[in-house]
């Protein structure tokens, strides 16, 4: 038997297309092939040329987005290898190259970017790659717990301890810089605790 897999029908509007499908649905049905019609899908293309060229402002945020959000779609398609762990991270990572880096930059040769565009697109990179080589959000509570475990443990030392040599004493006479202070073990304690 003879079949053909995949075809792909291309007009202006979602009646043509169903007009070419009718047409190849009885030039087939002519000479004795079958055309199934529970699989077919339909896909609109929305392409603007001067949408694409940063429109009349030149502003491209939403081109970003869409480049992004299509980023994430091919991730979330190729989910099953980029978080399994008997896959090679060597591997991963050329699979990410190939089919996720270019879905995400596609078209971004003409864009004018500015430094927030760079940025969305970089921290969109950065949160695949932590996913896709284990380090996720549960890694942040896991600090949290042994942060707290050892807190406990240098509480239920007498005062005397080496331990607390270190750790819990402050000294008042220094003089702080300008600006933000620096967040240090203790205080980042007292935020664990009251979360």
């Amino acid at each position: 038997m003879l079949f053909a897999d995949d075809v792909v029908l291309v007009d202006e509007s979602k009646a043509g297309v169903n007009r070419k499908l009718e047409l190849w649905r009885c030039t087939l049905e002519s000479k004795g092939f079958r055309l199934s019609r529970t699989k077919t899908e339909y896909m609109m293309c929305d392409f603007s040329a001067s949408r694409h060229e940063g429109g009349d402002n030149g502003d491209i945020d939403e081109d970003v987005m869409h480049r992004i959000s299509a980023g994430w779609l091919k991730w979330r398609q190729a989910y099953g290898v980029l978080c399994d762990r008997r896959v090679p991270q060597k591997l991963k990572g050329k699979f990410y190259r190939i089919a996720i880096c270019l879905a995400k930059l596609y078209g971004a040769e003409c864009w004018p970017t500015k430094r927030r565009h760079v940025q969305q697109l970089s921290v969109a990179e950065i949160q695949m790659l932590w996913w896709f080589c284990g380090h996720t959000r549960r890694d942040r509570e896991k600090l949290t717990q042994h942060r707290l475990r050892w807190f406990g443990h240098v509480q239920r030392r007498p005062p005397e301890a080496p331990v607390h040599s270190g750790v819990l004493k402050r000294v008042d006479k220094v003089k702080r810089g300008r600006g933000r202070h620096k967040l240090t073990w203790k205080e980042s304690v007292k935020r664990d605790l009251k979360d």
